[in-house]
């Protein structure tokens, strides 16, 4: 116990202290996680089932997928389980694997959406080679580079704050083990730690996001030089892509590109960041694709002819 750690287990207050709250919270994050389950295991089937989906831009969205998948899971069960029970607690060890694990599929899903976004920027601006570009090496080593960025980000979280010496109070004020609310209960000037983490956490957010943007940009602007249908096309598939940007973005720079603090809606932002788009992108990416939605179709089709 060299480095002041007598904290064994930490306590969190979660979202909310009332009774009917918390069930009504239950009911609502329970509908969210199956949802999201559901919806992100359909697309991995039907990518992995469907040989009209073998294009690249359908690999990584199998992949972010599987991703949504995993990176739910490792939160909203803990938090399930957590409303229905009287004390929330998590073991310190337990504790670092949620944190390892969130950073892990958040950074590795941060970068494989760049991955995606140029994906896009081959097959518009350079369509006739696209399928030469993207090979299927090529999207092996892209996928493998977006999981080893998120395990290097995470990595770097994790050594931060388990390092630091917990000797006082042990009760979190938030649903799961995040940065800020973990560095606020340390008894030590987390001064540099801070910085580290913005600068890891808030960087990577807001320099992924402005450079996404301006591929974005780029490619909607040598859309003008494309036939018509090939344009709707495009658009379709773009503007889905922008959305989800936007959507795990927007909260993720406003929780990490800003001094440490743990102000209480934090929580609240997090469940838009964490929770919410999971459970959406299924739908984005399925609703506005045409080539999606037919291969789903046929596959009802098919599974009901067999049985």
């Amino acid at each position: 116990m060299g480095h002041g750690r007598n904290i064994t287990e930490f306590v969190f207050l979660g979202l909310t202290q009332d009774p009917s709250g918390q069930m009504a919270l239950f009911i609502m994050f329970l509908l969210i996680y199956t949802v999201t389950m559901v919806g992100n295991l359909l697309i991995m089937v039907t990518v992995l089932a469907s040989s009209s989906l073998s294009s690249p831009v359908y690999f990584f969205l199998a992949y972010l997928s599987l991703m949504d998948t995993l990176y739910s899971t490792a939160i909203t069960p803990k938090l399930l389980i957590d409303l229905l029970g009287d004390r929330k607690t998590i073991s310190f060890p337990a504790c670092m694997g949620q944190l390892f694990v969130e950073h892990l599929f958040g950074g590795a899903e941060v970068f494989l959406l760049v991955v995606m976004a140029l994906d896009r920027y081959v097959a518009i601006c350079k369509p006739l080679h696209y399928l030469n570009i993207m090979n299927r090496w090529v999207c092996n080593i892209l996928l493998v580079l977006a999981w080893a960025g998120g395990f290097v980000h995470s990595v770097v979280q994790l050594v931060f704050v388990f390092h630091l010496p917990f000797c006082g109070p042990n009760v979190v004020d938030h649903f799961m083990c995040d940065l800020y609310p973990l560095l606020e209960l340390a008894c030590t000037d987390t001064y540099f730690t801070d910085l580290t983490v913005v600068t890891n956490g808030g960087s990577i957010c807001l320099v992924v996001f402005i450079l996404l943007v301006i591929s974005y940009g780029f490619m909607l602007n040598s859309l003008k030089t494309h036939s018509q249908e090939g344009r709707r096309k495009a658009l379709s598939t773009c503007s889905s892509h922008i959305t989800v940007v936007v959507l795990f973005f927007v909260p993720c720079i406003f929780m990490y590109v800003r001094p440490v603090s743990n102000f209480p809606f934090d929580k609240f932002i997090t469940i838009f960041y964490m929770v919410v788009p999971p459970m959406l992108k299924p739908l984005i990416y399925t609703l506005r694709n045409s080539e999606m939605k037919n291969s789903m179709e046929k596959l009802w089709c098919q599974t009901l002819t067999v049985e």
